[in-house]
Formats: structure tokens, sequence, C-alpha cells
């Protein structure tokens, strides 16, 4: 294992040590380290956004904690969901009266603590509706989308739902944003590489050398097809395809695309794939709005990228076009 760490038990500790002492104009914490808020929460009057997971992904999920954006966070241990208490604690700290939007991936731990922390939160009269990221087309077929996993495209939901906050939208307004945008984002992966949990001191799965999995999810679960490592003109064609048949865009139509780091892979890499699937969009009648090159959503020291897609219309677009403002995000 070859990391930059003191014991590998405190490494999340640490890390969020870190990040609020590198932050603290913009990051606060609900008493626990683990429950990390905006430096200005509550914000009275505006809806409040939390998300959470476990750590491993940054800038998923705190790396969103800000104006334009979320108002806080439950952060787990690595690929570990965090407990009730501590979103509950999030909740507790975010609300400014107007209620409490939860945005997060659907994977089964999270499920289970975000819904005992809404319950508690209704036991203290904190209105709660909760919004689940369903976006990776690799994880199930159409037929079966509510068993998809969540992946990069819950930034997507953060942004335009936290713009809709910060213009003064009821919780009902901001949370069919978050559905809306959901509704009309699809996202798909490409590994090479394996990623190690500290705790575990070994990788989370096996690859070979010159090998690429299609659809694999950012835990290592498993993909469509394991294959011999193709060009990068090649990956971003099949990865598109599948992300184009699945959202099914008319021609005319406008997206915003995100091309995305799952850790090591470096930005001249996803470069080289953005002007191919550019090229491809642009040759099937598309436009491209704002798009989006970089580490967003990542898995650890995973080698690897994924795509995202978000059909806009006019509504999502003055969303997305928003200014926000995060440790790890930045829009004027």
């Amino acid at each position: 294992m070859r990391k930059i760490l003191n014991d590998p038990n405190s490494y999340v500790h640490e890390m969020l040590a870190g990040l609020l002492k590198a932050h603290p104009d913009q990051l606060g914490m609900a008493g626990d380290l683990h429950a990390i808020v905006r430096a200005d929460a509550p914000v009275q009057g505006k809806v409040a956004l939390a998300t959470g997971g476990g750590s491993g992904h940054l800038p998923v999920f705190l790396g969103y904690v800000g104006k334009g954006m979320l108002d806080g966070c439950a952060v787990g241990d690595v690929f570990q969901s965090p407990s009730a208490e501590q979103m509950l604690e999030v909740t507790r700290r975010i609300h400014g009266g107007k209620g409490v939007l939860y945005v997060y991936g659907n994977y089964g731990g999270d499920v289970m603590n975000f819904d005992m922390a809404a319950e508690m939160a209704d036991m203290e009269d904190i209105r709660v509706e909760t919004v689940l990221v369903k976006d990776d087309v690799a994880s199930a077929p159409p037929a079966e989308a509510d068993r998809r996993r969540g992946v990069a495209g819950m930034v997507y939901a953060f942004k335009l739902a936290g713009a809709k906050a910060d213009q003064g939208g009821s919780l009902d307004e901001v949370a069919a944003i978050a559905r809306k945008t959901l509704e009309h984002t699809r996202s798909i992966g490409v590994a090479l590489s394996p990623c190690t949990v500290p705790q575990a001191g070994k990788p989370t799965f096996t690859i070979g050398e010159g090998e690429m999995e299609i659809g694999m999810g950012i835990h290592g679960e498993p993909g469509m097809k394991r294959e011999s490592l193709q060009s990068a003109d090649v990956i971003t064609e099949r990865m598109l395809d599948a992300l184009l048949e699945d959202l099914a865009p008319a021609s005319g139509d406008t997206l915003t695309i995100m091309l995305n780091s799952l850790g090591a892979t470096p930005h001249e890499e996803l470069y080289i794939m953005y002007r191919k699937a550019a090229e491809l969009l642009e040759a099937g009648g598309l436009s491209l709005h704002r798009p989006y090159v970089g580490r967003f959503a990542t898995s650890m020291e995973m080698a690897g990228a994924s795509i995202t897609l978000l059909r806009l219309d006019d509504e999502l677009k003055a969303l997305l076009d928003a200014p926000a403002a995060s440790p790890f995000f930045v829009q004027t």
C-alpha cells in the first residue's frame, strides 16, 4: 500500500480535520467531525440541502458544501455509510425554517441510515424530503432503473437544486428540480485499475495489466464487460453509445457533459476523451452547454473515468449557470 498516511484507522478523521483547517471560512462542523456544514449555517428562510456517504470519493460528497449547492454533509469512513445520528446532527444544524432536502446515492446502507435520520427529524418538527440518485446505466436495465447506483450525476442534482433553493424555492419546488435533473441524467464509468482502502491495506478488486472494465461502479461493483484496453476514442464512443441509448435525446437537444476522473486518470486523458465525445455528440445534432472536465466524483486512486450527460431545457440550463462556491467547485 503506497499512501501518505499515519494510522489507517485515523485516515478519515485526519482528512476532515485538515479540510476544516484549510477552509474555515466555508466549512464548519455540527458537533461531530463527521457532520460537516456550511460555516454560515443555518441560512434562515432557505431550503437546506444535505447529502452524505462514505469517504474516498472527494470531491463527492462534502466537497460540494457551500453557497449555491449543499448546506451539509454526513461523512462516513472510507466506502462506509455515515450513521443516522450524524445525518441528524447535520439536519438540525442546517435547518433554516423551510425544511431539508436529502440528495444522496442509491446504496443500501445510506438509504437505511438516512431514512432513520429523516424519521428522527420529523419527530423534531423538521420536514425532510428525499431524492435518491440513480444515474448509473451499467448497474441495471431501464426497466429496473430503481436499482441503479448513484454516481457522478449527483453533482448536477446538488448544483441545480442548490440554485433553486438559493432563488427562494419551497421544499417541494427544490425537490422537484432535483428529481427533474436526475430524470434527465445518465452516467457510466470505465475502470483500468483498483483502489486500496487504507484500513484494508489491499486492492478492492483485481484487474489485469492491459485490461479495462466498462460499467464498473465506484466501489468496484461489477461492470458490463471486462476486456482488453482499447483506445481512448473507442472507449469514449462505447460509453456514449450506452448513455445515448438510455437517455434517448432528440436531434436539436442541448446537453451538458461531465468528463470525470475516478482518481488517478489525469486531465490530459480526460480532454482526449472530451474531444471525441464532443465530436460524436455534435455529429448527432446535439448541442453542448457548459462542459465539465476534471475530478468531480472519485474512487480513491482508481484509474479510469466516467461520463455523465444531462439533457437541458431552459429551466435546467438557467439553474446550471447560476453561481456557486464550495471548496472544490467555484462557478461565477
